[in-house]
Order: C-alpha cells, then structure tokens, then sequence
C-alpha cells in the first residue's frame, strides 16, 4: 500500500514538474513579437513542397498573400541531391496523370530531370496462390507513343528536388529549413495559431498547414483524432539491376505484381535496367529476409514470382528457422533449394519460370515462352538500398481544426496513410495540394479569409470521401489476398479472369486509376457499362453449362461496376 502511494505521488510530481516546464518554456518563446503571415505549411515533404509551389505560381497569391514553409531537416541536401551514374533512390513512386498534369500546370515538372523517370505502360497482376491473372496493356486506352503510359515512376527524391528548384525561382515563398517547431499556441482564445520555432520566430498565421507526416504536430495541436490500425505486414524496399530486356520483350516499363497470402511483391521499372521492390510481407519473415545476404534476398525476390505458394511457404520456412535458430542461409544453400524446388515442379532450366541459375539472366536472344508474364531475373541489389518499415492504415477524424484548433488543415500523410500495394499514397497526397491550393485561390478572388472554415470546407468535403474511397479499397484487397482459404481463393480467382476478359471494365479500372477520363471525353465507366452488356450476353451462354456459377460471376462484376458507379457519381456530386 505505502509503496503504490509513493509511487502516485512520484507520478503527481513528475507531472507537476513536466507542467511547469511547459508553462517555463511557453513563457520564454512567447516573448518574441509575433510575425504575421497568411500561410504557414509545416513540413518539407513533397506534399508540403508541393502546396508552397502550387501557391507560388499563382500571380494572385504572390501579390496577396505571405507563404512560408517550415522544415526540421536540411533541404538544401535534397537540393543539391546528385546521385552516382546507374543508380536509384529506394523510396520512388507511380504519379498518374492527373499529379503530373498538376505538377506541370504549377510549372514544377520542367524541374524535374525526366531521364530519371520511367513510364508505366503495362501491367501484370496475378494471385499468387491459383496464378489467376488479370493485364492492363497501355493500347486499351488508345496510348501508343513510346513516351506515354498509364503512369510515371520517379524517385521522391527526384520530385522534390524538382519543386525546390521551382520555388527557389518563386523568392514570394520563404523555406525556413534546419528550424524545428517547438510549440503551437494562441496568444488568445480564437486566434490565429502561433508557430514557435527553435530559432526564437515565432510565426502567427492566418491559416496553419499540417504537411507533417504520420505524427504530426499541427494535427495534435488543432486537437484532431484519427483511426486505424497497424497491419502486420512489413515492406521491404530495394532497388535492382537486371540485364536490359531485349529487343524480343521490348524496354522495361511493364510493372509487375504478384499476391502471395504473405503479402504482395511488386516489380516497378525505373530504367532500361533497374527497377524498384516493395514487398509486404509479415514481420518475421521481412526481419529474416533483412538479416540475409544481399544474394539470398535477391534469390528470394525472383522465386517469388515464380514459384507456386507451397514451395514458396516451405522456402519461407527455412529463412525462418534458420533466423529462429541464430544463423542465416547461404545464397548456395538457397539457390540448391529453390533448383531442387523446381525440379519438383517439373520447371526446365530454360524455362522462364526457372530463376536458380543466374546465366539465364544474361542470355539475350529469343526469349522463352511466357517470359513476357514475368519480371527480369535480378542479378544484384543496389549497396545500402535495401530498408524496411511498418505497414500501417491511419485516417482522421476531419482534415479541419475546430475550435480552438481552427485556422488549421491538414493535408498528405499528415491526414491518411495507406497501404502501397497500389502506390497510391504520393497521389492522393498531391489530389489534397491540388485541391486546398484551388480553395484557397477561390477565396481570394471572392474576397475571402483563406483560413476561415468557409474557404476550407470544400476541401474537406472533395478529398475526404474520396480518400477513404480510395483507403478502404486498398485495405479490402490487402485484406482479400491474405488468405489461401480454397473458397476465397476461387471466388477471387474467377473475378480477376472474368474482368480480365472485358476490355472496356480494365479500361475504365485503368482511367480511374491513373486519372485519365474517357476516351473522346467520355466517362470510363460509360465503357464499363458497355462491358456488362457484353458480359451478360456471356453469361446467357455459361448458363447453358450451370446455373450457379454465371450468378456468382455476374454479382461479382455487378459489384466492382456498382462500386465505381457511386465512385462517378459522387464524382459529380
């Protein structure tokens, strides 16, 4: 008993003390006179970089309004960022066109180096467990110049350099680099929030943007809550060199991706012999895999997406024991495993699903059959690229601060993270720039407060419905693909072949998705529909076989078009 009261009272006093030193620390930084500001965006990130560059080309907002961006780290590094001849950053991301039409219509993109980027013209997708295969060839939405694709990968590094260099051109946006924040206040109930920096300035904005990431501490000054869940999935990221593809397969800018029930790989081109690794996969496995020799990671890599699930899940095994156990395998020992796997399956050495011998990797010449379903083999991995983090799905309660909060707005992963099996997480944050930039124009050519709530809630009202939209997909797919369930397995193996067979359902999948409309202006899922016609015509004749399965199917397309439709609908709305 005695001792639970010291230890209540040690607890009061060490809060006493921390509170003290709250109310000590507030005093002494509030001493400095308030500079004024209309916009103050916290964090350098390239959502953050993206909002000061899209306020900046606006001439209306040069001339109306005073922007600064507040960044703990040293931008001037991404600046000047110059990386060695051949090789890649690990963090790169898939823009649709519509960020990139948003980057360039705010004059960034021209500062973006191009050579460094990699156009996305075709997809393979496929389940891991039944090999069930869906293909999102570029000529369904009627792309056939070299140049063009459904997407556009780029390193982040790349992105942000681009629109530093873009704002270094726009002096009317302070960076205020190297300069943390080290508390947000009032000076009085209601007013404008107070931005307290480790420098001693101490900014009053009109309107405070959290561009400030997962924690962010704009978002916990306006007091806002957020939902979600860690997923137990963990992604390894990597960047790898493979030979070029020939002049049989074409250039590299097919992305690949395979679901296996321990999480999705996915194989991004970033040139005509690199390319990009995010591979979810569980936390145990991932820190095996992190632990082994570079060649047994890229042994691994190619395995799988080659072989079946069981031979993958009895490799996972070894990786596993032998971690458990306090050693690693060799790259021996797992190539003499994966050929010795193989040859269970009955796959030749020059088959395209073989991957054990690494000569295969370097034959040019015609290749073998299928070779176009799959990835090049990696050959290597690029030093120091390998890193791994959790996987985690976060949404908030409202992109606003109320109360005492107001005047705040958050956009980014500072208001929504997401699972990257569809590399959408960089897009939906520069939709969020894109159109908070928008609003606040619009108040200034009205007349308004850009951080009242009547400028904002447009904001609020267009991009948080279709965030979550866009989330809970991601998050149903994760959740669908998880599992080697033989009943889920076939319902979700039907459904990807059945739309793999409807041309005008993948091109409007392939629209939304990369932000393209219609083609000759109309609406993608104006083709959809033309699709179902064609289907139900298809599944009049699969009744003729059974009665059960041409329903089952029907439901499952009727449900993928009934989920876009709103997704239109609300669109327009």
């Amino acid at each position: 008993m005695a001792f639970t009261l010291s230890l209540n009272t040690s607890s009061k006093i060490c809060r006493g003390v921390a509170s003290q030193l709250h109310r000590s620390l507030k005093r002494s930084i509030s001493t400095s006179t308030p500079e004024e500001w209309d916009v103050v965006v916290v964090g350098g990130g390239p959502a953050g970089l993206a909002l000061a560059s899209a306020l900046g080309s606006s001439q209306l907002v040069r001339e109306s309004l005073r922007v600064a961006l507040v960044e703990a780290g040293d931008l001037s590094k991404i600046r000047d960022w110059i990386p060695a001849p051949e090789t890649f950053s690990n963090r790169a991301s898939s823009l649709t066109h519509t960020s990139q039409t948003f980057l360039k219509d705010i004059g960034a993109w021209a500062h973006v180096d191009e050579e460094r980027t990699c156009p996305i013209q075709d997809m393979q997708v496929w389940d891991g467990v039944s090999d069930a295969r869906i293909e999102f060839p570029m000529s369904l939405l009627g792309l056939h110049s070299p140049g063009q694709g459904m997407a556009r990968m780029t390193e982040n590094l790349n992105l942000q350099r681009g629109l530093l260099r873009h704002l270094s051109d726009v002096p009317q946006v302070q960076i205020l680099d190297k300069t943390k924040v080290q508390l947000i206040g009032h000076a009085e109930a209601g007013g404008w929030p107070l931005v307290h920096l480790d420098s001693g300035r101490v900014l009053r904005s009109r309107l405070l943007v959290g561009a400030d990431g997962f924690n962010s501490p704009v978002r916990s000054f306006a007091n806002i809550a957020s939902f979600g869940w860690a997923y137990n999935t963990q992604a390894i990221v990597a960047t790898m060199f493979h030979p070029p593809q020939g002049a049989f397969k074409g250039p590299n800018t097919t992305a690949y991706q395979r679901f296996l029930p321990t999480g999705p790989i996915a194989f991004l081109p970033l040139s005509p012999t690199a390319s990009s690794l995010v591979w979810s996969t569980q936390p145990p496995l991932a820190t095996a895999l992190m632990a082994s020799e570079p060649d047994v990671l890229r042994h691994m890599i190619n395995a799988a997406f080659r072989l079946p699930d069981i031979s993958m899940r009895y490799l996972h095994g070894l990786l596993l024991g032998a971690h458990a156990a306090g050693t690693t395998l060799t790259p021996s020992q797992i190539q003499a495993e994966i050929a010795w796997r193989e040859l269970s399956h009955g796959i030749d050495e020059t088959s395209a699903y073989a991957s054990a011998s690494i000569e295969a990797a370097k034959q040019q010449g015609i290749p073998p059959q299928n070779a176009e379903l799959l990835p090049p083999l990696v050959t290597s991995l690029q030093p120091g690229s390998v890193a791994s983090f959790p996987l985690r799905y976060s949404h908030t309660d409202s992109y606003l601060g109320e109360g005492e909060g107001s005047r705040t707005v958050l956009v980014g992963d500072a208001a929504h993270s997401v699972h990257p099996l569809a590399g959408q997480g960089l897009n939906l944050g520069l939709a969020d720039v894109e159109c908070l930039s928008r609003c606040i124009q619009n108040s200034l050519l009205h007349g308004g407060d850009v951080g009242s709530r009547t400028t904002l809630l447009p904001y609020a009202q267009e991009r948080y419905f279709a965030n979550h939209r866009t989330m809970s997909v991601m998050d149903k797919l994760h959740k669908l693909y998880s599992t080697s369930f033989e009943p889920v397995v076939w319902a979700r193996s039907v459904g990807l072949e059945v739309v793999n067979e409807l041309d005008s359902v993948k091109a409007a999948l392939m629209m939304e998705a990369s932000g393209k409309s219609g083609l000759d202006g109309g609406s993608a899922w104006a083709l959809a529909a033309r699709g179902v016609e064609n289907f139900a015509t298809a599944a009049n004749a699969a009744r003729m076989v059974g009665a059960g399965l041409p329903s089952l199917l029907g439901a499952s397309v009727r449900g993928l078009l009934k989920a876009a439709g709103s997704s239109s609908v609300e669109r327009k709305q």
